[in-house]
């Protein structure tokens, strides 16, 4: 009975996650603080906002707020930015206890947009310093939170107060002016502080949902659009819908390398599953054994897009190439490839390791290489194919590639289980034959019209091969009386094909004898273990 390598789609642990990262528009080139939460189905995305919790049902997209200048402290709060920055003036510090504080309706990131009925929408950095400062001991201000605060500004995320100033990053480019300072008071006597009025509003700031992303056949990339430009430390998550969250953008490297292994085990726990439910619907010898999203490059192309995504799937005996997943039993019919198990090869290019340097890694026999791997992606693989063609894959991480890897490897063998031989049309000397490959017996090579046995040997009398790269090939078979070498010379319409079933069935023939071989053969799964 065939035994092949052992593997298991065991349920992957999904991940809860929350936290702080930047939401990077491309096209001002700005980015916005966000939070994050990540349950097991859904990426969402959350921003921050002023909310009325009570009091009356006044709006929170803006305030009118009294100011009392306090003899120590002034106004209690610092502001950044103006229009010379092409933003508004916001609040950028608050002081505890001090004038803005005790109103209860002022936050971090309001955007001032009146002083005293003069609108400031539109006024410098300076021109607004210079009216809160001589607008004497009561100074009423219109705010608005101002939700996508470009992150230059540095505006602490926290709660009011000087041990709050955790920023979301380093101090900004942008001068605090400190109005915590006594202005022009008119007035030298001590003024009531600012506190608020028992039947005003209340206020506070939140996190709001603002999007969320199913991460069911969802996929994420690293690159700019169809290129080979890694974004630095961020990603984007597209739906299947095409909803996509915008460039995560996040401050370490190791932040970034977290969330994205966090969304993409979601990610794969979702496709086992809907894996799972699609299986119930197919016979055993039609079940889909491993799918998901990959990066294609395009190959002899003027087009600026390098890379495609693309949905690859392996189900029963053959291997799917899909622009959108598969959704329903229907869909299967739509792909735009579908190739023959037994007669593709699998093969790992590249893996980028801790230094920098690239791994190849040939995993086949006798096949001529001729790609041009002169890009920057890590985590590549080739499907090769009938008639010298091939498709040339990357993944985002090289667990990915190495569930890629193995999945094709469990695929073909089941499919040479399955099937138990296969046989091609061939010629010799004007002679038309037929090829067969037999999982119990090897190779035979018969007379198409007398069925007559001309040869027959079995896999491990194989000793080597050559072929023109077009449709001839050389067989050297060892004959075990004599110890001699023979040679069969055979010509096929599709060289490529027999070559790639030779490959396959011998494969499964070592794995039913020495299933630890194989997997000692694993390139992608040795980087990832080693690291």
């Amino acid at each position: 009975m065939f035994i092949y390598l052992n593997f298991c789609f065991c349920a992957l642990l999904s991940q809860t996650k929350t936290g702080i990262a930047l939401l990077y528009d491309e096209v001002s080139e700005n980015a916005y603080d966000i939070r994050l939460k990540l349950t097991k189905e859904v990426l969402t995305i959350q921003k921050q906002d002023v909310v009325c919790v009570s009091g009356s049902d006044h709006s929170a997209n803006h305030r009118t707020v009294t100011l009392r200048r306090q003899p120590v402290g002034g106004l209690g709060l610092s502001i950044k930015g103006g229009a010379e920055h092409k933003v508004p003036v916001v609040i950028s510090k608050m002081f505890k206890d001090q004038a803005a504080d005790q109103t209860g309706m002022l936050f971090i990131g309001d955007a001032i947009m009146q002083v005293n009925g003069i609108n400031v929408e539109s006024a410098t950095h300076e021109e607004v310093v210079h009216l809160l400062r001589n607008a004497g001991d009561e100074v009423t201000i219109t705010v608005q939170y101002l939700r996508e605060a470009p992150s230059f500004l540095k505006l602490p995320l926290g709660s009011p107060g000087p041990s709050s100033d955790h920023s979301s990053g380093a101090s900004s480019p942008l001068f605090d002016s400190g109005l915590h300072l006594n202005g022009n008071s008119i007035n030298t006597a001590p003024s009531s502080p600012s506190s608020p009025i028992a039947n005003e509003p209340k206020y506070e700031k939140r996190w709001l949902d603002t999007l969320s992303v199913p991460l069911s056949m969802a996929r994420i990339s690293r690159y700019k659009a169809g290129t080979d430009k890694l974004r630095s430390n961020a990603f984007e998550v597209l739906a299947l819908d095409g909803v996509s969250t915008g460039i995560l953008q996040f401050y370490t490297a190791q932040e970034s390398a977290d969330w994205l292994r966090a969304i993409s085990t979601n990610i794969s726990d979702l496709t086992l599953q809907n894996m799972k439910m699609a299986n119930k619907c197919c016979s055993p010898s039609d079940q889909v054994i491993h799918m998901g999203w990959v990066h294609e490059r395009l190959e002899g192309t003027d087009s600026s897009q390098l890379y495609k995504f693309k949905f690859l799937a392996l189900k029963g005996s053959s291997f799917y190439v899909f622009s959108t997943p598969p959704v329903s039993t229907l869909d299967w019919v739509r792909a735009e490839k579908i190739y023959n198990l037994c007669e593709v090869l699998f093969k790992i290019h590249k893996l980028w390791l801790a230094d920098d340097c690239w791994l190849q890694a040939n995993l086949y026999l006798g096949i001529h290489q001729d790609f041009d791997l002169e890009d920057h992606r890590p985590y590549c693989f080739s499907v090769m194919v009938g008639h010298g063609k091939s498709h040339y894959f990357n993944v985002e991480l090289c667990s990915e590639l190495a569930v890629w890897e193995k999945s094709f490897q469990r695929a073909i063998f089941l499919e040479v289980q399955r099937t138990g031989s296969k046989t091609y049309m061939c010629s010799w000397q004007g002679d038309t034959l037929c090829f067969t490959v037999d999982f119990a017996l090897g190779f035979t090579c018969f007379d198409s019209k007398t069925k007559n046995v001309l040869w027959r040997f079995k896999f491990s009398q194989l000793k080597g091969s050559s072929d023109d790269g077009k449709t001839k090939v050389k067989l050297l078979f060892q004959n075990l009386d004599t110890k001699q070498i023979e040679t069969k010379e055979l010509e096929f319409q599709d060289l490529t094909a027999v070559l790639h079933c030779i490959h396959s069935f011998i494969a499964a023939k070592v794995a039913s004898v020495d299933p630890v071989f194989i997997d000692s053969q694993s390139i992608a799964r040795k980087y990832m273990y080693s690291n």
